[in-house]
Parts: C-alpha cells; sequence; structure tokens
C-alpha cells in the first residue's frame, strides 16, 4: 500500500471542466508504472482525493468500491503515512517516498501539477506539450480531454497517469 500512495503522489491531472472539488478536494483515477533497472517493473492504480498543496495537504488513496486504503498528510517537517497496519511518520514527503518505492520523489509538486502549471519552488522550462520539472516531462496536450501524464527518464523510468473526476 505505501508504494502506491507514492506512486499516486507522483500524478498529474487536468480537465475540460472543473475537476470534482467539493470542500477543496480532487478526486480522480491514477496509474504509475516504475521500471527499475534491476527488478521487475511495478504497476499500480487507484483512485484518489487531494487537498492542499505542497507545504500543507492529505492524499487519499482509494479501492475500486471507493473505501479508503491508505492516507497521507503532510505539514511542514513531517508526513504521516496511515494505512490498515498503523501510521507512520516520516520527516518529510521525501522520506515518504525514499521510504516507500526506494527513492525520493517530487510530492511537494503534486498539487500544483494537477492544477497543470509548474510548482514554484523550483524553476521550469516550457515544451511544446507542456513543461519540464525537476528532471520530470509535464505533458499537457491532452489536458481539454481531463488527462495528463508525467514522465521520468532518468533511472528508474517513471510514468504517472491521472484523469481527474469531472462534476456529474
Amino acid at each position: 500500500m505505501r508504494a502506491l500512495l507514492v506512486a499516486a503522489a507522483l500524478t498529474l491531472a487536468g480537465c475540460t471542466t472543473v475537476p470534482h472539488e467539493a470542500g477543496g478536494w480532487l478526486a480522480g483515477r491514477l496509474s504509475v508504472e516504475v521500471h527499475p533497472a534491476d527488478a521487475p517493473q511495478r504497476r499500480m492504480a487507484s483512485g484518489f482525493e487531494l487537498q492542499g498543496d505542497g507545504e500543507r495537504g492529505e492524499l487519499r488513496l482509494t479501492s475500486p468500491l471507493g473505501s479508503i486504503v491508505a492516507t497521507a498528510r503532510w505539514a511542514p517537517g513531517e508526513a504521516v503515512l496511515t494505512t490498515s497496519d498503523g501510521s507512520t511518520r516520516y520527516g518529510g514527503l521525501d522520506e515518504l517516498s525514499r521510504e516507500a518505492l526506494g527513492e525520493a520523489l517530487p510530492l511537494a509538486a503534486l498539487p500544483d501539477w494537477l492544477a497543470g502549471r509548474p510548482w514554484p519552488g523550483a524553476e521550469s522550462q516550457p515544451t511544446a506539450r507542456g513543461f519540464e520539472q525537476m528532471g520530470w516531462t509535464i505533458d499537457l496536450a491532452r489536458r481539454d480531454e481531463g488527462w495528463v501524464e508525467a514522465s521520468r527518464a532518468s533511472p528508474p523510468p517513471v510514468m504517472v497517469r491521472v484523469r481527474l473526476e469531472t462534476p456529474g
């Protein structure tokens, strides 16, 4: 479950209409593929709900039936991951991702990436299809269809796809 939570936090998304934002929450579906050189490929998929920003927030991962499988909450200097096994505290989002996936991932950028914009905490470069930031390529070409993809080519390569829900 921890790997799924961290993978979820790497996601990006966009939407043609305003995404589901009941009480400031974004919700949708995500999939993550990690391709380690010395291990089998890992694939994860989950529903998610996200609220907050790179400094403070909460991410919930849900099962296909909608029950919460894992929750991550973060604030300056702390991140807490809660699963059915209990809660684990980390010094921050980088530590949480390093412990869960074996590497630090840019979790603080997630809320801005979900909004289709670069995170203000690092430099970015525009591309023909979106932007690049912190070694990630953010593809916004299908944003009008509700999709955004994030990929990282450096080892291990990672591909993240997210689709935000739209109000029904």
